[in-house]
C-alpha cells in the first residue's frame, strides 16, 4: 500500500498540481498587491477618493455616526455592507483581467514557438545508402 501511495504521489499530474497550487498562492499575493496598492488607489483618485469598503447600512443596533464598517461590526450591529461587496466585485474584475492578459501573453508566446519552422529531419539510413548508390553510379 505504501508503494502504491508513493507511485500515486510521484505521478506527474499530482506533482504538476502541487506546483500549480504553490505558484498560484505566490501569484495571488502579487496580484493582490497590484490591485490593492496600485490599481485601487488610481480608481479612488478617478472617483474622487471614494472608498467603497466603508459604505454600509445599519440594519439593527447602535453605531456612532460616521463610524467605519469595522467599528460597526465590533459594536455588534447588523450591517448591510454593500461597499465591501462592490470592492470585492471590482477586485475580482481587475484580477480576472490581469489573469486574462497573462494567459493571452503565454498563448501568444506558445503560438510563436509553434510557428517556428521545424528543423529538417536527419536523413535516414536508407537515404544515405541511396545517395551512396547514386554517387557510385556516376
Amino acid at each position: 500500500m505504501i508503494k502504491e501511495f508513493r507511485d500515486f504521489i510521484a505521478k506527474g499530474n499530482v506533482m504538476d498540481l502541487a506546483v500549480g497550487i504553490i505558484i498560484g498562492a505566490a501569484f495571488t499575493a502579487i496580484v493582490s498587491s497590484l490591485v490593492g496598492d496600485l490599481i485601487n488607489p488610481i480608481i479612488g483618485l478617478i472617483l474622487g477618493g471614494v472608498d467603497f469598503t466603508n459604505m454600509y447600512v445599519v440594519l439593527s443596533g447602535d453605531v456612532p455616526a460616521g463610524a467605519g464598517l469595522q467599528v460597526a461590526r465590533d459594536a455588534g450591529a447588523a450591517v448591510f455592507a454593500y461597499g465591501a461587496f462592490i470592492t470585492a466585485v471590482i477586485n475580482f474584475l481587475i484580477i480576472a483581467f490581469v489573469v486574462f492578459m497573462l494567459v493571452k501573453a503565454v498563448n501568444s508566446l506558445k503560438k510563436k514557438e509553434e510557428e517556428k519552422p521545424a528543423a529538417p529531419a536527419a536523413p535516414t539510413e536508407i537515404d544515405v545508402l541511396m545517395e551512396i548508390r547514386d554517387a557510385l553510379k556516376k
